[in-house]
């Protein structure tokens, strides 16, 4: 009975007017420990980047049911599958059975779960070639405690999906879990310029090519030319809680006449799409069907109401950058390029990012529309920022080097400060976070590598960050 009374005058109290509510907290960071999952890894600077710790990995490093799971590429080029329970300083290791061919940063490892079955799922080493796909056995991910962590619980590499083919120009791989515990995986077939996005299926017994669902033809005109081919690449792609199927993009043109000067990048204009009935059918911001996966009407660069932030291509705009939706599954991303006051033309587009790069906030407020907030801190970099949202739905920016910019959901997303400089961390550059960590128990997991040179192996590691709870 006691309880009952407690309970309603908590209630009471509560619902009464006038009665003030402890505000949410703001973003705050608060570093917890560093874990090193190899002194030794594979270094080499490729595309300005390195294969172990490429921002765009879905996923490099992600979190379930209690253990936090990576991937990587040792010295010796192995590829190589951690895991550990949440808050152990050690890793559990185990070899995948496959050794990386090319030194290019794209050929990065990805992982998923397909929670109907309990699996694993890796996919690796591709770029506009063939892949690598790896699965364990059903019920690995369901019982970590129970089910040893060695070789033996992994199949063999395969070159398919269980036997299904979907290109030979295949690169890119994103997995996502749908709200019914299946897998997908993204991909682009084709190559940088000349690209479509394509998705696959698996329902805990076979795989299934859904097919592609962007276009590559069309026409592009910018003040300078003209371009008949392009890829889209995705910031990411992802399920809010309402089970709606997020994916911010820019393009990239075939064309480099589009351009103001040789040396920046075709990339231009932000784009936002968003599907209901997972992936198969695809709608601009204003709910109009935009394209149809695996039909003939595809999400094109001539459609209608796809850019929520134009940005021609003398910008240097960044592709592949991030996005996160927040409680309300309202969509958010950050991009990234040289602002208009520091001139109105990228001539070299890594020298004119480093110099002069800024990282912007763009997401869609409660009212529908569009913002956007520059971040003030520099990226002093060519590379990518990630983004998260906490509980509270306060805004991290995880920059280059592994520094962390927050802003508070209170401020509407405007306040954003640097909150973590990473002093001592010496990062190389980009790193790799795990969304997957964060709703489980409040923790930001940071992958990076440590800079090196040369080919010299060097440091790959966890750190760790609390979160506001």
């Amino acid at each position: 009975m006691r309880r009952r009374i407690v309970l309603a005058t908590a209630l009471a109290v509560a619902a009464a007017p006038g009665v003030a509510r402890a505000a949410a907290p703001g973003p705050s960071v608060t570093r917890t420990g560093t874990t090193t999952l190899d002194g030794r890894a594979i270094y080499f600077v490729s595309y300005d980047g390195l294969v172990n710790n490429n921002s765009f990995q879905k996923n490099g490093l992600l979190t379930y049911k209690g253990h936090q799971y990576a991937a990587w590429y040792t010295a010796d080029r192995n590829a190589v599958v951690g895991r550990r329970a949440l808050g152990a300083s050690t890793w559990q290791t185990v070899k995948a059975g496959h050794t990386l061919r090319y030194d290019d940063s794209h050929n990065v490892i990805s992982m998923g779960v397909s929670e109907i079955d309990g699996r694993l799922h890796l996919n690796m080493d591709s770029h506009s070639d063939g892949f690598t796909y790896v699965k364990s056995v059903a019920g690995l991910m369901d019982d970590p405690a129970g089910l040893s962590w060695t070789a033996s619980r992994f199949g063999a590499p395969q070159s398919t999906l269980d036997g299904l083919t979907l290109t030979s120009r295949f690169t890119y791989p994103q997995f996502i879990t749908t709200p019914e515990g299946r897998l997908q995986l993204s991909y682009r077939a084709g190559v940088s310029g000349n690209g479509r996005n394509g998705l696959a299926e698996y329902d805990g017994t076979r795989w299934t090519a859904l097919g592609e669902w962007t276009s590559s033809t069309g026409t592009y005109r910018s003040e300078h030319g003209s371009s008949t081919a392009r890829n889209m690449y995705l910031h990411g792609i992802d399920y809010d809680r309402g089970g709606r199927l997020h994916a911010f993009f820019t393009w990239r043109e075939q064309n480099g006449a589009v351009m103001c000067a040789s040396g920046g990048i075709t990339n231009h204009d932000t784009g936002y799409v968003w599907s209901d009935d997972r992936g198969r059918t695809w709608r601009n911001d204003a709910g109009t069907v935009v394209g149809v996966t695996g039909g003939a009407d595809r999400v094109s660069v001539t459609g209608t109401g796809l850019v929520v932030d134009p940005l021609n291509p003398d910008h240097s705009l960044m592709n592949q950058e991030s996005q996160f939706t927040d409680s309300a599954g309202r969509p958010h991303a950050i991009i990234s390029y040289v602002p208009g006051r520091f001139g109105q033309c990228t001539t070299g587009y890594v020298a004119d990012r480093t110099a002069h790069g800024r990282a912007f906030h763009l997401r869609k407020n409660a009212s529908g529309g569009w913002r956007k907030t520059e971040i003030p801190v520099p990226l002093d970099s060519s590379q990518r920022t990630r983004l998260i949202l906490d509980r509270y739905d306060n805004a991290y920016a995880v920059l280059p080097y592994g520094r962390i910019a927050g802003a508070s959901a209170a401020s509407g997303h405007t306040d954003w400060k640097l909150l973590y400089d990473a002093a001592g961390l010496n990062a190389f550059g980009e790193v790799v976070v795990d969304e997957t960590r964060i709703a489980q128990d409040g923790v930001l997991s940071v992958m990076y590598q440590e800079k090196s040179s040369g080919t010299t192996p060097s440091a790959l590691r966890v750190a760790d960050f609390r979160l506001p709870v």
